[in-house]
């Protein structure tokens, strides 16, 4: 049976009508849960394995080589250094010790895993990546790491399986916290309730974003041009090395390109780095063999379920010892876990008013770090496993 399509200009309109029904999607209940990324992966692996859409297409080769660049360099053209300097010391140390710890337990539950999961070394880095600033970091290292499409998708997986408990967690500790004696008694560093419910002058969230075509042509014209220049350089690195070369050089210029006021001011960056990156996973759900991906997952479930347990008992421990306010210690969690818009969320939910811009950066500060560590955890897990 020959699958229904198969030209790379088909495979076009039906990545693309994937991306636009997985968003439009996200007013539902159960769609908004799954989140748009999960849902584009799970519909291309359900449309290949229903012989709907090819497994091989020259498209998914050009999107795969392009858009992860792209996507990368985008995401980190909003960075602003200056606000995270004038940072105070105890947010700045819970998102710290947040990143230090999943490097370090992923370096642990690698080196048991890794040489029980295919591209265990791999995944290792992947859930570094993921749990220091996000999905876009998992994407962006398994990229770097030339991960197998199975190994992304079963990776995706877990992080969903144990990752939307534990956040569904933190968007409740807050209540939790301020209801256990207990807890206060265990943990008596914490804000007032007038310094978390500010002055009234804090940042408006999810407020609407008016984008205009000039600021979309700057933006594609920076992050070609930055992906182009890591790309000749990264060719000097060697071949072995050339793809997570190639992921950190982007990631570096792109945060000194943001440094420019004239740069960081252009909008629209995050949502077109996010809609590059959703055409990725699309192929990525296109890559995968349904039976061995299911083989897959389990292992990568549980190795998944070590690393964020692990780093989160290893974080609370750390940031109690250095006698940190509780409401940095759940922002840096959420920040690492999740991202910026995430921590601010819950800070949001909770009436911490005057703590939804320090969210905000904290989840700034994991983002940037994560390709960085995740790329340097993977070699580090592939050096002791003998990979």
């Amino acid at each position: 049976m020959l699958p229904l399509f198969e030209t790379s200009e088909s495979m076009l309109a039906v990545i693309l009508v994937m991306i636009a029904a997985a968003f439009w999607l996200q007013k539902l209940k159960i769609c908004k849960l799954i989140g748009p990324s999960l849902l584009i992966i799970i519909t291309g692996i359900i449309l290949v394995n229903t012989k709907i859409v090819t497994n091989s297409c020259e498209l998914y080769g050009v999107i795969s080589v392009y858009c992860i660049p792209l996507s990368v360099s985008l995401y980190l053209l909003n960075v602003d250094f200056k606000k995270i300097l004038k940072m105070s010391k105890q947010p700045l140390m819970a998102i710290a010790s947040a990143v230090c710890c999943v490097s370090l337990v992923a370096i642990v539950f690698g080196s048991i895993f890794g040489g029980k999961i295919d591209e265990g070394w791999k995944v290792a880095g992947m859930f570094v990546g993921t749990y220091t600033g996000g999905s876009a970091n998992l994407t962006a290292i398994a990229s770097g790491l030339n991960a197998s499409g199975s190994t992304i998708a079963a990776a995706n997986a877990a992080d969903y399986v144990i990752g939307m408990p534990t956040l569904v967690l933190m968007f409740a500790a807050p209540a939790l916290m301020k209801g256990s004696k207990k807890f206060q008694k265990l943990w008596p560093y914490y804000f007032t309730e007038t310094e978390l419910a500010g002055d009234g002058t804090h940042r408006e969230l999810m407020a609407s974003e008016e984008w205009s075509i000039k600021d979309i042509a700057c933006l594609l014209a920076i992050s070609a041009s930055i992906v182009y220049l890591s790309t000749e350089i990264s060719a000097l690195l060697g071949e072995e090395f050339a793809s997570a070369g190639r992921i950190l050089l982007i990631s570096t210029f792109s945060i000194l390109a943001a440094q420019i006021p004239a740069v960081r001011r252009l909008r629209g960056a995050m949502n077109l780095g996010l809609f590059f990156g959703m055409m990725f996973l699309a192929v990525v759900g296109f890559s995968v063999d349904i039976k061995g991906f299911l083989g897959s997952a389990m292992a990568i479930t549980l190795m998944c379920f070590c690393v964020i347990a692990g780093s989160m008992v290893l974080h609370l421990c750390i940031t109690r010892l250095l006698k940190i306010r509780r409401e940095y210690v759940l922002l840096g969690i959420v920040g690492a876990i999740a991202d910026g818009t995430t921590a601010a969320l819950v800070a949001s939910g909770a009436g911490w008013n005057s703590l939804i811009s320090i969210g905000l950066l904290m989840g700034i500060i994991g983002g940037v770090c994560g390709n960085y560590l995740g790329i340097s955890v993977a070699y580090i897990v592939r050096m002791l496993i003998g990979g």
